[in-house]
């Protein structure tokens, strides 16, 4: 182990521990048979109690280690202590191997935004297409999604009993991306991932115009990222409102560290600040490579609806 690893790295590595726990959680309460759904705005946009005991999970466990953290999650829980069972402790060893990026070796606790989507696509686990389903930790400083991780609690679930389930990736700005194996869509295919769940008119025209070869649809943020890197796809076309500042964070810190990109229907980066209003307005629009290219496909339409 690095002597005395740096604070971003201890953070990643209890981040990466308590996304692994938080796969546990969102597969025990599936195998109990009682999600514990309630709908927050309306039928598409729904909590379970994965979502809620995820969330407790992921904060506490890295309030208690970081305490000057700012952690922004998902759902709106109202203050009560957590159960210690839930709490995390431990740091995953094969974060804390790896060095710092120089430029993050001096960071403070208080400079740094954790964004937490205890369960993203939780609408796909309601419906059992669990593949779709992933925990999101995303941290940014100064602004700018500089680290993230990314569980999925179901992976491998297609292959039935005695599978091992889950998996966890991370990455971080300037060191790389781990726990898959990168590729990419072959030369000359445009290959679009989209949303599932809440399309219109505007999403549609915009996924239309960049000409792709093939279309899938597929739900979760960080599903559709995961898309992206391990070459199913090759870019991620969103023209709507919809997405968050937790559903991006940690899969765009995952997508940048592997040299891809992220950015609104316009090109501009979001800011992942304390502070900044949490939905993404003007769409999201990923890709692994080629990003100027998708750009310039995207109609005048879609972004003066998206200004």
């Amino acid at each position: 182990m690095a002597t005395n690893p740096l604070l971003l790295m201890r953070l990643m590595a209890s981040a990466y521990a308590v996304a692994e726990k938080s796969g546990a959680i969102a597969r025990r309460v599936m195998q109990s048979g009682d999600l514990g759904i309630v709908e927050k705005t309306g039928a598409n946009d729904l909590q379970t109690a994965a979502d809620r005991l995820v969330q407790k999970s992921i904060c506490a466990s890295l309030s208690r280690s970081f305490p000057k953290l700012t952690i922004i999650g998902e759902e709106d829980l109202p203050a009560e202590t957590v159960e210690e069972d839930l709490i995390e402790t431990t740091q995953a060893e094969e974060v804390l191997l790896k060095p710092c990026p120089p430029e993050y070796s001096s960071l403070k606790e208080e400079e740094l935004v954790v964004w937490v989507d205890p369960l993203d696509g939780t609408k796909e686990y309601t419906e059992g297409l669990l593949d779709h389903v992933t925990v999101l930790i995303g941290i940014s400083y100064g602004g700018k999604a500089i680290a993230g991780v990314i569980n999925q609690p179901f992976y491998n679930y297609q292959l039935g009993s005695g599978a091992v389930l889950g998996r966890t990736m991370w990455g971080v700005l300037g060191l790389g991306a781990f726990g898959f194996q990168l590729q990419e869509v072959p030369d000359n295919q445009r290959i679009v991932t989209t949303t599932r769940s809440h399309s219109n008119k505007l999403v549609t025209d915009c996924v239309q115009a960049m000409e792709p070869h093939k279309v899938i649809k597929v739900g979760g943020a960080g599903n559709k990222i995961v898309q992206l890197v391990e070459g199913n796809a090759s870019a991620y076309v969103f023209a709507s409102l919809g997405t968050k500042k937790w559903d991006t964070c940690a899969p765009e810190a995952i997508l940048h560290a592997v040299g891809g990109k992220l950015t609104d229907m316009h090109g501009n980066a979001y800011c992942y600040d304390a502070n900044v209003k949490h939905m993404n307005s003007a769409g999201v629009l990923a890709t692994l490579r080629n990003h100027e290219y998708y750009l310039s496909r995207v109609p005048q339409s879609v972004q003066q609806a998206l200004s």
